[in-house]
């Protein structure tokens, strides 16, 4: 039975990802899950399996460091957001690649090169694909800092929602809803992470539990308690202003 691990700083990621695979190839077993490239080295060590799903961009060693340090040991399979550079790069290296989100057809393209791989040794990450990887770090360092989408989950599905679409962000105890006009999704990032990782002059933060997009905003309004309000485009939802942030309607 072949083997993998999957190594991805997203805990989402790595649900949707095992389950595409299963999907896509029922006998493969998923050995191992990393959170970084440091804890997928040590799985590769200890559990050699055939494969290894890397995540390019992780805490810790990268996916493309982990690559060249376990590349001879494993079958890499490189997992990325950046399609257009990705697609580019990963056709002329040796190794392959998953776009997230995962598709079920794209995947099956991925399962049937890699069973042709399954007696073979794996190819060592070498010079020339070292240097195509560090083509695209660059590229994909030289994107905004900020966050340009968000993973959440929709019942047993993974949603990439381009963060324009999103209207608002509202935390509880467990959960942070992810508010678009169409739906309403689901995850556990908190926004005390998320106004750190979002363009502040597209999200502001209102509520120590409430981000809003600033171009979802319709006006403000005060109820019978004062209490202000933040009225939302095309929805019925009101949210609440904290006194601490309500210098930022003065000019409104």
């Amino acid at each position: 039975m072949p083997t993998a691990i999957i190594a991805d700083d997203e805990r989402l990621m790595r649900d949707q990802l095992r389950l595409r695979l299963g999907q896509a190839w029922p006998e493969l077993e998923i050995i191992g899950e990393a959170k970084n490239g440091d804890e997928a080295i040590e799985l590769v060590e200890q559990l050699k399996p055939d494969f290894a799903f890397l995540d390019i961009r992780m805490p810790g060693k990268t996916g493309m460091e982990a690559a060249q340090a376990i590349g001879s040991k494993t079958h890499i399979v490189f997992v990325t957001a950046y399609d257009t550079h990705a697609v580019e790069a990963f056709e002329r290296g040796a190794v392959d690649y998953v776009l997230k989100p995962p598709e079920h057809e794209r995947l099956l393209v991925t399962v049937e090169r890699l069973k042709t791989h399954l007696n073979k040794p794996a190819l060592d990450v070498n010079s020339s694909v070292t240097a195509m990887l560090s083509q695209l770090a660059e590229k994909i360092t030289a994107k905004p800092t900020y966050l340009q989408w968000i993973q959440a989950s929709i019942g047993q599905d993974l949603r990439m929602i381009p963060v324009e679409e999103i209207l608002f962000f509202r935390s509880d105890e467990k959960y942070t809803c992810v508010q678009t006009a169409k739906y309403e999704a689901l995850i556990r990032k908190p926004v005390r992470d998320l106004a750190e990782e979002l363009d502040p002059s597209l999200f502001w933060q209102i509520h120590r539990a409430t981000l809003v997009n600033v171009n979802a905003i319709e006006g403000v309004t005060r109820d019978i308690r004062g209490r202000h309000l933040v009225l939302i485009k095309g929805k019925s939802d009101k949210l609440e202003v904290s006194r601490s942030f309500l210098h930022l309607f003065k000019q409104m």
